[in-house]
């Protein structure tokens, strides 16, 4: 007899009494909870809120929230898809990246510009990954293929202009009144826009922020005039060297040799004049200040790789630096140029509303070597001179040699990211050359002096050196803790900046 198999029952006839349970079947939740229940998970989920919080701990962080504290925290997100061809969107940020890293921008500001245009421009979907040279963009959406663009920067030049008008842009990209049609063409007006000052008036300007420098350390008026020539020498040197592809290196180490001989060449045709002090000013000029100061940028908002390469280049010139003063000076001895006074100045030959002029218009003149804005001279000066009331009111009370430079930095950080917010401009614009009068020149000569010529004295200059390394790092972090102090406070004037660019 086959089998016959009954057909189920349509839900709406099926069975619905409760099923019996044995007696020794585990207790289950009943379907009613009682009122005593519903206080005790409420109770709990009030626990679990006040210990753990809504979010769990371990959520990734969106892209877009690594603009919050930059000057495009609130972009204008396009949120009607991303671009249909995306790729371009993709070349225009890497080429945007490219030139900031050449003008000398920070890792972080490179980033948030990148993460803010990818934004305005629909892209949400992306990563990037910042190295000292290179920079790489990954866009990848559901059910398409991930695409990854790569551009590696191998030049760099000096052009504070070209990278305030880049932030100008990027501002406007975020504020979402610029397509990117129109963002292409603007980065390419910026990109073959000549530099503000000429390159003669640039060599002019070396040799003044020298003659000012020499002033404030204490020379007199014929070291600032010994200033003036030897820096224009070494500027035109070096400018030969770099036509000849001569590693930065040992272009810094010759004209580091050349100012050093210069002044005891002086010094040996017993000029009054004290050749350290001379030298202050060739000194300062060769010194990597944005390169240091972007690398403690880049230390402290979480680019370690990218810090590590900009200090290992600062370092390399900076030894070459040492070194060129190291030859110069057993050269000149080996010529038989008498022992040189070396002494500590004991400050300025001049009062201090003097020494706020010198301060003022050596600022301004490293402002056009720079290639600074022409308007943003001025304001970058002022700058300058309230830091240095700062460091010499300082100094009055009895701070340390080490301390008073980082106190200055501070200010000057703080009073750097106000300006160049008000201008729209990033902080290293302001920053960089505002400090460089801080710079210990004259104790890094002095140090160096005890380590090639004085035998008897070589542990003091190892320690001159190492004191003279801790006030250089000590500026470079004053001036990146004085722009996040002042960070909270600003945020009004991002605000308002991207109300104007709103409101064009």
């Amino acid at each position: 007899m086959p089998l016959i198999q009954r057909p189920f029952d349509p839900p709406e006839r099926r069975d619905t009494r409760p099923e019996t349970r044995p007696a020794d079947a585990l207790p289950t939740t009943p379907y009613s909870v009682p009122v005593s229940g519903r206080s005790n998970a409420a109770a709990r989920s009030m626990l679990r809120r006040l210990v753990q919080g809504e979010d769990p701990p371990t959520q990734a962080m969106t892209v877009v929230e690594r603009l919050a504290g930059s000057p495009y925290a609130d972009p204008a997100v396009y949120v009607a898809g991303p671009d249909a061809n995306a790729r371009k969107a993709l070349d225009f940020a890497l080429d945007l990246a490219e030139a900031m890293f050449r003008f000398g921008a920070g890792a972080l500001q490179v980033e948030t510009s990148i993460i803010a245009v990818m934004a305005a421009f629909g892209l949400d979907g992306v990563e990037v990954d910042i190295t000292n040279q290179s920079v790489v963009i990954n866009y990848s959406t559901k059910d398409q293929t991930p695409t990854t663009v790569l551009r590696v920067v191998r030049s760099w030049t000096d052009n504070y202009a070209g990278l305030t008008n880049i932030h100008r842009l990027v501002s406007d990209i975020a504020a979402g009144g610029v397509s990117r049609t129109e963002a292409v063409q603007r980065l390419d007006d910026i990109l073959r826009r000549p530099k503000p000052f000429p390159r003669w008036m640039v060599t002019a300007a070396f040799g003044v922020f020298s003659a000012a420098i020499v002033g404030v350390v204490g020379g007199t008026p014929l070291g600032s005039l010994i200033g003036l020539v030897s820096c224009i020498l070494i500027d035109l040197v070096s400018r030969k060297l770099g036509q000849w592809r001569v590693p930065e290196v040992f272009a810094v180490s010759i004209s580091a040799g050349i100012v050093t001989f210069i002044a005891m060449f002086v010094w040996w045709l017993d000029a009054p004049v004290a050749p350290a002090l001379v030298v202050v000013g060739g000194i300062l000029l060769l010194l990597p200040t944005g390169r240091l100061v972007s690398a403690t940028q880049d230390a402290i908002n979480g680019f370690p790789v990218t810090a590590a390469g900009r200090y290992l280049s600062a370092g390399l010139v900076f030894a070459a630096l040492v070194a060129g003063i190291a030859v110069a000076l057993i050269a000149g001895t080996a010529l038989g140029v008498p022992e040189l006074d070396v002494l500590e100045s004991s400050g300025s030959q001049y009062p201090w509303p003097v020494v706020c002029i010198l301060v003022f218009v050596a600022v301004a003149m490293i402002c056009i070597a720079e290639q600074t804005a022409p308007k943003m001279i001025i304001p970058t000066s002022l700058v300058a001179v309230a830091g240095y009331l700062v460091f010499i009111s300082a100094t009055a009370t009895g701070v340390g040699y080490r301390l008073a430079p980082a106190l200055a930095a501070i200010v000057i950080g703080a009073l750097a990211r106000v300006v160049a917010l008000r201008m729209r401009a990033t902080q290293l614009v302001v920053a960089v050359p505002a400090l460089l009068f801080l710079y210990p020149g004259l104790a890094i000569f002095r140090a160096m002096y005890d380590l090639t010529i004085e035998a008897e004295v070589v542990s003091t200059g190892v320690v001159g050196l190492f004191n003279a390394s801790t006030v250089v790092l000590g500026i470079a972090v004053g001036v990146v803790l004085g722009d996040n102090l002042v960070r909270p406070f600003t945020r009004r004037f991002s605000s308002d900046e991207q109300q104007r660019n709103r409101r064009r």
